[in-house]
């Protein structure tokens, strides 16, 4: 058994910010119908013969981003014959905007987020889909053609557009690399290479020493997002010898922790966790050659490969040396990262004082100045 994953009855939640497409009430048009010019005056009777018509609804269709557009439903309406000639019929016209209008795709919480920019890059990245699965999975015929699954979510080249899930997680590639189109390209490749490679389905069914790893790290409780939290423990009573003596080890179960909290995201409300790092007792002289480089392969495989699902991380119980030190590298590190990064000493009125606001007290675990009963 690798770590333990225990989540209490959630505490009543913050609303997420959603707004609903409203229902259009359709719109009725009788369309009246001019004579042909060519045709005859016709008599007295004849011009009391009702014309014909048949309704044409107008109903809109709302395209991400974009403006309503109208669109007329294809409508003949009957002429009156004249003495002696057969009833014809002529097409009702229909506008030009039709043919610019687009299927609306299915929208959720996430998506209705996405500024006219990101939607603008977003098509066109998706339209590329075949070719980056056939480029993924170049020793596979079909690979552009087959739907692949990726947390939890199918994706399939030939159809994006039918799940909303799909454009959240397209767009965390095309975040990650600054809306450029290329170089998020390059990173869905790689990352879908490097899955292949690992075997993520086999670390999951991987078997861990609960000796070594069973206090190492947690999924506990939601934040008042509903984001999943995932506490990695690497001080108190653990034995950092032991978690890290074996580097390819440490890496396998870390990313299979890192796979069970993702799969807890829907990528309809929620597609982000919250990190808590716990250094209580960790000094400078605990982290050995191995465990810096267990540490730097994790923080490499991430931030390649797990692109914006860190909403917030928290570095709790850090030393004061230690704490030192990162304000030092502050400068060295991107401002998206810092933002999402806070260093928080000691003592349960320190740490409860930086994770209330973010953690309900119920699902915030004792050691750290919650209620919760904890790991």
């Amino acid at each position: 058994m690798s770590e333990s994953i225990s989540v209490p009855t959630p505490a009543p939640l913050l609303p997420e910010a959603t707004s609903e497409q409203s229902a259009t009430t359709p719109v009725v048009i009788q369309t009246p119908v001019a004579l042909d010019p060519s045709q005859q005056p016709p008599s007295k009777a004849q011009s009391e013969t009702p014309v014909d018509t048949k309704e044409v609804t107008t109903t809109p269709t709302t395209v991400p981003g974009e403006t309503e557009i109208p669109t007329m439903s294809a409508s003949t309406t009957a002429v009156p014959p004249s003495q002696g000639s057969p009833a014809r019929t002529q097409p009702t016209s229909k506008p030009s905007s039709i043919l610019k209008a687009e299927t609306a795709e299915p929208q959720n919480s996430l998506t209705q987020r996405f500024t006219q920019a990101e939607w603008d890059v977003l098509k066109k990245f998706r339209s590329q889909l075949p070719d980056m699965l056939a480029d993924a999975y170049d020793d596979k015929p079909d690979a552009g053609l087959t739907p692949i699954s990726l947390w939890g979510v199918t994706i399939d080249p030939t159809n994006p557009t039918n799940d909303a899930r799909v454009s959240v997680i397209l767009m965390k590639f095309l975040r990650a690399r600054n809306l450029n189109p290329k170089d998020a390209r390059d990173m869905l490749v790689n990352t879908l290479r490097w899955r292949e490679s690992f075997n993520i389905p086999a670390a999951l069914n991987e078997s861990f020493p609960q000796e070594v790893f069973g206090q190492a790290g947690h999924i506990y409780g939601v934040d008042k997002g509903n984001r999943p939290v995932v506490y990695n423990i690497y001080g108190g009573n653990q034995d950092l010898k032991a978690i890290f003596s074996d580097t390819e080890r440490f890496i396998r179960w870390r990313v299979a922790l890192m796979e069970r909290s993702v799969t807890l995201l829907d990528f309809n409300e929620v597609d982000q966790t919250l990190q808590i790092h716990d250094y209580d007792g960790v000094s400078l002289t605990s982290r050995d050659a191995k465990a810096k480089a267990a540490a730097a392969e994790a923080t490499n495989i991430f931030s390649s490969h797990y692109p914006e699902l860190l909403y917030k991380k928290f570095f709790v119980n850090v030393p004061t040396l230690l704490n030192w030190i990162f304000w030092a590298f502050k400068p060295l590190l991107p401002s998206a990262t810092l933002a999402k990064m806070s260093v928080v000493g000691t003592g349960k009125y320190a740490i409860s004082k930086e994770l209330l606001p973010y953690i309900d007290t119920k699902q915030l675990p004792q050691r750290y100045g919650g209620e919760a009963d904890g790991f």
